[in-house]
């Protein structure tokens, strides 16, 4: 019996081999192509575990995919195969609030999940500019984290338990209800942050926390971004751990404010600080912040009120789109974006990445979770000139061997992929090795997202 045959057996007519159905699962938001031979579109745990032992058994590659806004390749089907396209396993199965925690399926989407807890005074805290457009499954592949995570922590953070269809189909679970165990391997971390490499998720149990009371926004502004990240410092070190601590550049103050002139931001580098908590903790860090900043800020201000600090967030997620505002003959290219360093080395990451700017003569914008160490950089050009393509790419590499030789990460939430594998023997050393051995006890065929994270 042919494969698709085989396939239509499993899933029915959710499978296809249409050439234009492909091309649309060939690529994501990066630079990284690559064509599927076949789209299968499953609805249960049941079917995956069937699709995989059949992919299994015939060495077939099997490459598994959410909504496809990945950053670096990471759920391109580098060699053919079938894309596992997760999207439609997209329920709520439990929601447990005197457990505390949720079952949800990998095609849900953060902020449908959210929507659903609010009524009951929780959330689920990991919150990535793309929460209204990512899944859950991504997610937890990449441990992606987003703008919540100075104080809530990553996405990893949130994972109790994991329902994993391995490569031979075989499913296992990872963890269990409880809150902690001590039972052997952390197999649930084993998996986060493997971008489909060593089985596919198809249920995740999540911790859930309870609502803030309230929230505040300060808004600090300085003359430029290595003194705005000296400040990010002197007020983490003061003992104020912000709910959110985000840069927005002058560049990027300017293009928001062209998405939306009504937009009121201060002038300069501007750091957002959210805080949150009860009425009176957050009043009383909020004031803690103006004093810490006062000395190095050239303006502070103090959002009016929730919908003033809601269309502020609003415009803060709609970064990484807009930069056509400013330059309509340019356009972001998504390398080097997501180097990390350690929090009291933001401050040289900057510097560095302003004189590879300059040198290169690559724009660049400054944007995003500088309280995690995670200061995202927009470098844009115009694509179909052919020296500046030659140009970013050595930008992106000078950004990256700089944050491993800070302390260091080439990627701290948008995931290696392709884009970023060369980078991992140079971060990793030695560990790369180990990870290449779990890779084959896990994946002896190396069916499972092959050519990813430099393996």
């Amino acid at each position: 019996m042919d494969l698709i045959d085989h396939l239509r057996g499993i899933v029915g007519d959710r499978v296809s081999a249409s050439l234009s159905e492909r091309c649309c699962y060939s690529t994501d938001a990066s630079q990284v192509e690559g064509m599927p031979d076949l789209v299968v579109r499953p609805m249960e745990s049941s079917e995956v575990s069937q699709i995989l032992r059949l992919a299994h058994d015939r060495r077939i590659p099997v490459t598994s995919r959410g909504e496809g806004i990945g950053l670096a390749g990471g759920a391109v089907p580098l060699s053919g195969g079938i894309v596992l396209d997760l999207s439609g396993m997209n329920r709520i199965l439990e929601i447990e609030i005197d457990n505390l925690q949720v079952l949800a399926e990998p095609g849900v989407v953060p902020a449908n999940l959210n929507e659903a807890l609010e009524p009951y005074g929780f959330f689920f805290p990991p919150n990535p500019g793309s929460s209204a457009m990512c899944t859950i499954g991504g997610l937890i592949a990449n441990n992606g984290c987003g703008m919540r995570c100075v104080k809530y922590g990553t996405t990893r953070n949130y994972v109790l338990d994991l329902e994993v269809a391995l490569a031979d189909g075989k499913v296992i679970h990872t963890g269990s209800k409880m809150q902690k165990s001590s039972a052997g391997y952390d197999l649930t971390r084993l998996m986060i942050g493997s971008e489909g490499t060593l089985g596919v998720i198809t249920k995740a149990r999540l911790k859930i926390v309870p609502l803030p009371k309230t929230q505040k926004l300060v808004m600090a502004s300085f003359e430029n971004a290595e003194i705005a990240g000296d400040a990010v410092i002197m007020t983490f070190s003061s003992g104020i751990v912000p709910s959110a601590c985000e840069i927005l550049d002058r560049t990027t103050i300017e293009v928001l404010k062209r998405c939306d002139p009504n937009l009121v931001l201060p002038e300069g580098d501007l750091i957002l600080f959210e805080v949150d908590g009860t009425r009176i903790s957050t009043e009383e860090s909020a004031r803690k912040i103006e004093k810490v900043c006062s000395p190095l800020a050239s303006d502070i201000q103090v959002a009016s009120g929730q919908r003033e600090m809601e269309d502020i967030w609003a415009a803060r997620r709609l970064v990484g789109a807009s930069i056509s505002r400013l330059d309509p003959t340019k356009t972001r290219i998504y390398v080097g974006e997501d180097a990390g360093v350690p929090i009291k080395q933001v401050p040289t990451l900057i510097r560095r990445v302003q004189e590879i700017s300059e040198k290169l003569e690559v724009p660049a914008m400054r944007y995003g979770h500088i309280g995690d160490g995670n200061p995202h950089v927009a470098l844009f050009i115009d694509v179909m000139d052919k020296d500046q393509k030659v140009r970013l790419v050595e930008a992106a590499d000078e950004i990256h061997r700089a944050a491993i030789k800070l302390g260091r990460t080439v990627s701290s939430e948008h995931g290696i992929g392709k884009a970023r594998g060369k980078y991992m023997k140079d971060q990793l050393g030695e560990a790369l090795d180990l990870m290449r051995a779990v890779k084959r006890a896990l994946d002896p065929k190396l069916i499972l997202n092959p050519g990813k994270l430099g393996l």
